[in-house]
């Protein structure tokens, strides 16, 4: 074989090996599969819902606005009228415990500080105590009283899309219900 012959087919071997990146780079972008929900989630009927209040940052703003109980009574009606869970008055009771609190933890937005309000959902094993699932959504900040209850229901309905999700929608997180 001449040393052009050989050129050539090196040539066509690197421009081959170079088409075929991508392809392999496909194969190893696919989709990590999903690891299943606790089943506790799905399975579960009765739940106790846990105010874990608000924040020492929060707690001047609530009392001028909905009182430092808003995310849990929000929240408490948003799950009742759901009606997919049976709300029950003591953790002792139930399946699952629904834990909500609300923080404006510090962040950092460029160069500036700022609060970051959010709501914070963990889901308990009732009987366990483990922390089976966690969502936390911001809630847009506002300076009149109206706009602020408008962003934060919004928060609060937020939440409860992501448990709706979670427990209702084939494929989500690997959800044993659906598979």
């Amino acid at each position: 074989m001449t040393p052009m012959i050989k050129r050539g087919i090196s040539c066509i071997a690197f421009v081959t090996a170079l088409a075929a990146i991508p392809a392999l780079n496909a194969q190893q972008n696919k989709a990590t599969p999903s690891a299943p929900v606790p089943v506790g989630i799905i399975t579960g009927k009765r739940v106790f819902i846990s105010n874990a209040g608000v924040d020492g940052t929060s707690l001047a703003a609530f009392k001028k606005t909905g009182g430092a109980n808003q995310p849990y009574n929000e929240f408490y009606a948003a799950v009742k009228n759901w009606g997919r869970y049976e709300l029950v008055g003591a953790p002792a009771d139930a399946d699952l415990v629904f834990e909500i609190r609300f923080a404006a933890p510090l962040v950092a937005v460029g160069n500036v500080n700022t609060y970051g309000p959010e709501l914070e959902l963990a889901i308990l094993d009732s009987k366990t105590h483990f922390r089976l699932w966690t969502f936390t959504e911001p809630v847009e900040g506002a300076v009149l009283k109206a706009t602020w209850n408008k962003n934060f229901s919004q928060g609060v309905g937020s939440l409860m899309a992501d448990v709706k999700k979670l427990v209702t929608e084939p494929g989500i997180g690997g959800n044993p219900a659906s598979n």
